[in-house]
């Protein structure tokens, strides 16, 4: 039996994580669960799989939480904090690490996971996309494990062979007969809108995924197709391939989640029902596979599968991610950072849809930071262009 800690319990991956869990019980034990400061959630998530422990993000929540377990007498321990978060994420008795923070709060239990040799399921873009070098260098060095969670990473995960499953970021495409790696993307609602249409949309357009069921920083990121970009990052990194080894496509369909080319011309895809339970089960059942509740692909059913370039005239934001991946680390903090910050600026509706790329753009071209060397630098230039950015859209009239 895999033994558990979810970092981020109580959002989209935690559930679904859980969902699969309940279904397993003979597989898998909750020990730990974290979460920000959702209490409803994470207090039905105690009666339902009674786990050790429990952090939350402040200490106000903690004690919150801590009376209604207490009178509902449940015997979870709770605690609160970074320092107590990182500590779940590396407790000796943990098998697997679900790493499902959102944002930069997720990279030292990340880190802290990963330099106690778990096996870490990663949902947590953050920790590559602006880590990535240090991360990969503390795996080496602790023998951890990264398997992606992400749909698209993980369907290229599932048909690489073993041998690369089990040395990610450190095997060679090339030298395992790889030519391209192909990430598709829906497009978000908006790939067929001009750029007219693009400057008048609502927060809640941009939250209407077609396809997926995801929360709303990420549902945004697909609107503007930052988060292709960022993935695009997140794949260099997974699987140590050059710029010229990955293509993206859109699919607005979104059955084939990403395909793997091989130098003799065969084409291997993973397709599904756009579902993420289908990446954890796999990734947490690995090399084998479980039983989930998700619906089988029906062909019949299934009329068209459409493919085509994406225009970065309509989607900068997309350009901006693999160009930023180029110019380096502090680049990809940067522009994380900001993206975040404006992100959370339009969805408060302080900004319109298309001032996200122009304030990405703008703090990208006012920083000049050195590469960072340690985490403790990247957590600095996050902090310092957050100033920055939230600067820029109080300078912002909308």
């Amino acid at each position: 039996m895999k033994k558990i800690t979810i970092l981020g319990s109580t959002g989209s991956i935690g559930i679904s994580t859980l969902s699969i869990i309940q279904k397993n019980r003979n597989l898998f034990k909750v020990i730990a669960l974290v979460a920000n400061t959702n209490i409803s959630i994470m207090l039905r998530q105690c009666e339902l799989f009674s786990p050790h422990w429990v952090a939350m993000r402040d200490e106000k929540s903690a004690n919150i939480l801590k009376k209604e377990l207490k009178r509902k007498k449940i015997k979870t321990q709770v605690l609160f904090g970074e320092k107590d978060i990182c500590a779940l994420a590396s407790l000796k008795e943990i098998d697997q690490v679900i790493s499902a923070i959102v944002g930069i709060a997720g990279l030292l239990p990340t880190l802290s996971a990963i330099k106690a040799g778990k096996t870490i399921l990663l949902a947590n873009k953050e920790s590559l996309i602006t880590c990535g070098n240090l991360f990969m260098k503390a795996l080496a060095l602790s023998g951890a494990k990264i398997f992606p969670i992400d749909s698209e990473h993980n369907a290229i995960f599932q048909v690489l062979s073993l041998e690369i499953q089990k040395n990610l970021g450190r095997a060679s495409l090339k030298k395992n007969g790889i030519k391209h790696l192909i990430l598709t993307g829906s497009g978000g609602p908006f790939y067929k809108f001009s750029a007219s249409d693009l400057s008048n949309v609502t927060p809640a357009q941009a939250c209407s995924h077609p396809n997926w069921s995801m929360g709303k920083k990420i549902s945004v990121d697909s609107a503007t197709m930052m988060n292709k970009g960022l993935e695009y990052a997140e794949a260099r990194w997974l699987f140590n391939a050059s710029k010229s080894e990955i293509k993206i496509l859109i699919h607005p369909e979104s059955i084939i989640h990403s395909m793997v080319q091989f130098c003799d011309g065969a084409l291997l895809a993973q397709l599904s029902v756009p579902d993420i339970r289908i990446s954890i089960s796999y990734a947490m059942s690995w090399p084998n596979r479980i039983h989930t509740d998700v619906s089988c692909l029906n062909f019949s059913q299934t009329n068209n599968l459409s493919f085509f370039e994406p225009d970065f005239i309509q989607f900068p934001c997309l350009k901006l991610a693999i160009d930023s991946f180029s110019q380096g680390q502090s680049s990809m903090t940067v522009l994380n950072a900001t993206n975040e910050v404006a992100v959370s600026a339009f969805l408060h509706s302080r900004i319109s849809f298309t001032q996200i790329y122009e304030i990405n753009m703008e703090v990208l071209m006012c920083s000049s930071f050195s590469e960072p060397n340690c985490i403790e630098d990247i957590l600095e230039i996050d902090r310092k262009t957050r100033i920055l950015a939230k600067n820029k859209v109080l300078s912002l009239n909308f």
